[in-house]
Order: C-alpha cells, then structure tokens, then sequence
C-alpha cells in the first residue's frame, strides 16, 4: 500500500492527506436539516449528515490528494451509527481510489492489540467465511505499551499488505510533557524514532517503510532531526493549517527525493467555508472551498519544497 500512496503522490504532485474529522458545527444547515428530516434529531441524523458532508468533500477533492484520514472518534460520538457513517465513508473513499489511513490511535497487547489490527487493516474469520470489518489501508497506533503493543499490528500488515504511522513526535502544544523528556541524554521522541525505523524494516516497500512516523509539523527543527534518524521511513505530518504549521516549515520532513512525508489538513480543508479566504463560496458551495483549499495548500508546499 506504501507503493500506491507514493504513485499517487507523484501523480498528483500533492503530498496531502485530507482530515475527514467532521464536527456537526462544520456541516452547512441545508445538509443538517436534510438529514433531520428523515432521521430526526438523533444519532442516526448526525450520521446521516456527518455522511453527506463527506461524500461532498470526497467528490470535490478526490482527483487532487492522493489520501484521506477519517478520524474515528469523531464518529464513535455518535455511537453505532456514528460508526457505520464511518465505514460508509472509508469504502466510499476506497471506491474512488484514494489510500485511506484510519486515524485510531489504538494502543494495547497481546490478543487485544490483534483484535485491534484485525478488525482495522485485516481479516477477521467468523465461522467457515472471513470478512474484513473496517478495512482501511493503514491506521495510527500509539507505541506506549512498546512492541507488544506494535507487533501484532506488523504482524497483521504484513500479511495484508498494510501499513502503519506510529506517534513518534505529536503537533500539540502539550506533547513535550513525555515526549521531549532526556533519557540518557537524549529526547525520547528520538528513542521512539529509532525504534520506529528499526520495526519498519521488518515491512520494507522498494523504497520506503510500510511502517510510518507521525511528526508534528509544528515542530519543524525535531522533524530535521527524525528524518535523519528514519530515512526509510514515509512520515505522517499533521499541524499545518489550523494548528499554526505552514508551507515554510515542512521542508525538514521530506528527503532530498521530495518524498518520505504526507502532510495532513483536517478542518483547515473540510470547514474551508468558514474562512475568510473562502468565505466568497458560501455555506451551499462548502466542498468547492474544500478544493480551493487543497489547491492552495498544494502550491504552498510546493514553493517551500523547491
């Protein structure tokens, strides 16, 4: 799967993942009472709407970006439907070619962490059939618990072809609190990093790891850093846009190849509308400012990449 996002990257000249984290207040009123009509005001409503609203925004943007990255919690708010408008949302995506990677920041061992892997990026056998359940092409996973809690995950990605981003260098303000702690010395986002890079070359591509980092892009100078010490390693960068990170500051991610990094824009794309800059499209025209956003971010990253 790390060969189709590269492809597809190239392809499109965007390293770009879209954030699909829809919060009911980003959804334009026509589309809310739409759904409220036929649901009521209930889950099953919100999820309609929190449906609806993706869809428009895959439409718009699905032939610019090579990925998309539905956040699960903010369906899981919704209870069940919540996550039946998420899985809506992963095969429609899929259907229109686009690499998706769930962000669920899943974390255990033993047999949980393979429940996890199972039920996200493989197989899971019921009776004499076997079904894959949310199928997503990679999925984020917190390396607390150590490689207990990271192997299964390989383990099940090697046998699909999947892959992984492990939190090695979050965007919020707050990650320092652990992640920037001296461990002989040295942060252990670094230890982290070098043991992402060490797990992932037990999941090679042709040129690049099926195990992924995550690295905020607010923190520009520890990017430089991490890139050194996982070369094969494709990182997920959130924290442009909305979080304050810009073109400017993501150069240090990517490899002289102009790859190895994939930058993430959640609500700076999906609520564009409720911007000044494309406030002009208005709330009916919310997935045609998605794209000019996805376009403008492009060419931001662009110039700070030549």
């Amino acid at each position: 799967m790390i060969e189709k996002m590269i492809a597809k990257i190239k392809k499109t000249g965007a390293p770009i993942v879209v954030g699909l984290d829809p919060m009911l207040g980003y959804i334009p009123q026509n589309l809310l009472q739409k759904a409220f009509s036929e649901y009521g005001e209930t889950l099953e409503g919100a999820a309609e709407a929190v449906w609806q609203f993706n869809k428009g925004i895959v439409d718009a943007v699905c032939d610019l970006v090579p990925a998309v990255k539905p956040q699960i919690a903010m369906y899981e708010q919704f209870g069940i439907p919540g996550l039946k408008a998420y899985k809506r949302t992963v095969d429609y995506c899929k259907e229109k070619d686009l690499v998706v990677i769930g962000d669920i920041k899943r974390g255990d061992i033993g047999s949980t962490s393979a429940a996890y892997a199972v039920g996200h990026l493989g197989r899971v056998q019921v009776g004499s059939q076997t079904f894959a359940p949310f199928d997503e092409d990679f999925a984020t996973v917190n390396p607390y618990l150590g490689t207990d809690g990271v192997k299964p995950f390989i383990d099940v990605c090697k046998e699909h072809g999947k892959g992984l981003f492990i939190l090695v260098k979050t965007s919020n303000p707050s990650s320092g609190e652990f992640q920037d702690r001296l461990i002989d010395g040295r942060p252990l986002y670094e230890w982290v990093g070098e043991k992402v890079d060490e797990w992932g070359r037990e999941h090679m591509g042709k040129e690049y790891s099926y195990i992924g980092a995550v690295t905020g892009a607010t923190y520009p100078e520890m990017g430089k850093t991490l890139r050194k010490l996982m070369p094969k390693t494709f990182f997920l960068v959130p924290g442009y846009g909305a979080q304050g990170a810009k073109g400017a500051d993501l150069a240090n991610f990517f490899n002289e190849d102009g790859l190895g990094a994939i930058v993430n824009s959640s609500r700076g794309i999906i609520a564009a509308y409720r911007q000044e800059a494309y406030a002009a499209f208005g709330e009916a025209g919310y997935a045609q400012a998605s794209r000019k956003a996805v376009e403008d971010m492009a060419a931001d990253i662009r110039q700070a990449l030549q």
